[in-house]
């Protein structure tokens, strides 16, 4: 039986739609648990010791973004495992993050269809979009 799924992928979740042959879907929602903004208490700017040398927080709080960004992926991964066709969709960048990983990964660069900008949908009508694209 062939496989086909559609995600719909934003910075706070995805939601993977997968399409049976006999035309029943399922859905299932992953949250990312992706920091964007955060503000640490008590947080400021400080002096080195060697003169005006300032330490921040941005590469800290880079690695932790990029941190929770592949453990989504991670967890996406896991979804598309048996899938034979693929299509990404969705308003944020985290697409093309996604994409970039699927094309580096040959257990699944085959599988990937395409990916298309859309807007913020309900699970209707991301429903019926996959099964749009699929059909056609």
């Amino acid at each position: 039986m062939k496989k086909n799924i559609g995600i719909w992928i934003d910075t706070r979740q995805a939601i993977v739609i997968r399409l049976s042959k006999n035309g029943e879907h399922f859905i299932k929602k992953i949250e990312s648990e992706i920091e964007t903004r955060v503000r640490v208490p008590g947080e400021s700017k400080k002096f080195g010791r060697f003169g005006g040398q300032y330490i921040t927080y941005e590469k800290n709080r880079l690695n932790k973004k990029n941190e929770q960004v592949n453990h989504f992926i991670k967890e996406l991964f896991k979804e598309i495992e048996n899938c034979d066709a693929l299509v990404l969709f969705g308003p944020a960048k985290m697409k093309k993050i996604l994409e970039k990983e699927i094309r580096n990964n040959m257990q699944f660069s085959g599988k990937l269809l395409g990916v298309h900008n859309s807007d913020l949908l309900t699970e209707n009508q991301i429903v019926a979009w996959v099964k749009d694209y699929f059909n056609n």
